[in-house]
């Protein structure tokens, strides 16, 4: 009785979406009649699983996975190694005011991801840039919006954004390690470093692990940020991202268009990040071994 508002709320706000979106990517609407060009009215019509073969024979499509994958290729570690340094300073006794410093290290997830992309937009902008004020007078400006550059330019996007979000979960399993162990360490000689590097980064292990396959997720349906900077870079087009075109594709503003198709996008990579995200795991389990 007491589970059930919350079993209600995620079955209509989670398994119901999904298990439309399963249905869709089966279905697509066609026109009806026998004309050159159908005639009558759409119609939704069961194809198999001709949509998946059409999402999966579309360049657009591995262009864009391989630009999530090697944005994340960097990214995910930079964001990790921040956000584990972060917990570990705050978990010292170096820092005073431990809460005042959490919070502001978290605040940045607490914005929401559109405006915090548009804010980033607005820094990397040419003419509006504080930075680029400041490196051209040294002579020394840089061109965020540079196709060489957008990726990296996403990237600090999203560490500014997640890194706070995932010192969290560093700093969660930190204080849960026993004190004593600490205590041990000290009376035996150990220094404060190999403190660190000996008991809290090991034991620390399963929540890299859980903060890792979150970031593979997450970069998998990478979407505020290149749909916003999109919006002043028209060369990144309408499908930059995977998830970019599974949107556009929803509202024909890519071909394949349609529920289908736009479905299909969305199951494909459902399916390719929880590959990845198994495939570290077992990966990381072997190496623990």
């Amino acid at each position: 009785m007491f589970l059930s508002p919350f079993v209600l709320l995620f079955a209509l706000c989670f398994l119901a979406p999904i298990v439309v979106s399963v249905r869709a990517a089966f279905h697509r609407d066609l026109p009806t009649g026998g004309g050159l060009y159908g005639g009558g009215e759409l119609v939704e019509t069961f194809v198999g699983v001709e949509n998946f073969a059409q999402v999966l024979a579309t360049p657009a499509l591995w262009a864009g996975l391989g630009r999530v994958v090697l944005f994340g290729i960097f990214q995910i570690p930079v964001m990790i190694g921040l956000a584990l340094l972060l917990a570990l300073l705050l978990d010292s006794e170096v820092v005073r005011r431990v809460t005042v410093f959490r919070l502001g290290f978290f605040l940045p997830f607490a914005i929401p991801g559109v405006i915090a992309a548009l804010l980033w937009t607005y820094i990397y902008s040419p003419r509006l840039s504080p930075i680029n004020q400041v490196l051209g007078a040294v002579g020394a400006p840089i061109d965020f919006f540079h196709p060489q550059m957008i990726l990296v330019s996403m990237a600090n996007m999203t560490t500014w954004t997640f890194a706070g979000y995932n010192m969290l979960i560093f700093l969660a399993a930190l204080q849960a390690i026993p004190r004593e162990l600490y205590e041990a360490a000290r009376i035996d000689g150990a220094s404060e470093a190999r403190i660190v590097w000996a008991i809290k980064v090991p034991m620390v292990a399963p929540a890299a692990l859980l903060a890792v396959l979150l970031s593979i997720i997450g970069t998998i349906q990478l979407f505020n940020e290149p749909t916003v900077l999109a919006t002043v870079n028209p060369w990144m087009g309408n499908d930059f991202t995977p998830m970019m075109l599974a949107y556009n594709a929803m509202t024909g503003q890519v071909q394949p268009s349609g529920a289908g198709p736009a479905s299909a996008v969305s199951i494909v990579m459902a399916v390719f990040a929880g590959v990845l995200a198994a495939g570290y795991a077992l990966a990381q389990r072997r190496l623990a071994r």
